[in-house]
């Protein structure tokens, strides 16, 4: 599994990704920041990355109209960069060992706790 993570995100995740023994780069190491959200989405796909960001709104809509995706996990609070490490690090540990074509992670917190909740997209 590899990792591209958004702009909208720390760059900090890509460490987080590799202490976890995975692969990962950030968009703005790619030369790939300020890009339109469907162009990114073409990079995506291309190289088979699941795609980490906080933008929800778009990136759902987006992956929706794909018939095939690497998975997309999206990072629901708008965090600084010491909660977003947290709670990508529990999205890892979820993911681990799943196979997350075509799904969706969205990661969030609850009274303290991070929540994991998967699903898929397009819907089956």
């Amino acid at each position: 599994m590899r990792f591209l993570i958004d702009e909208c995100l720390h760059e900090s995740l890509v460490g987080v990704a590799h202490d976890a023994g995975f692969e990962a780069m950030h968009v703005n190491h790619l030369g790939l920041s300020g890009k339109p959200d469907w162009s990114l989405a073409e990079r995506i796909v291309h190289g088979e990355f699941t795609f980490v960001t906080n933008n929800r709104v778009d990136f759902i809509r987006l992956f929706g109209k794909m018939e095939l995706h690497a998975g997309l996990i999206i990072i629901v609070p708008n965090a600084v960069p010491d909660l977003q490490q947290a709670l990508f690090r529990a999205a890892l540990k979820f993911v681990e060992g799943k196979d997350l074509v075509n799904s969706v992670i969205e990661v969030t917190l609850k009274t303290g706790t991070v929540l994991c909740v998967r699903y898929d997209l397009p819907a089956r």
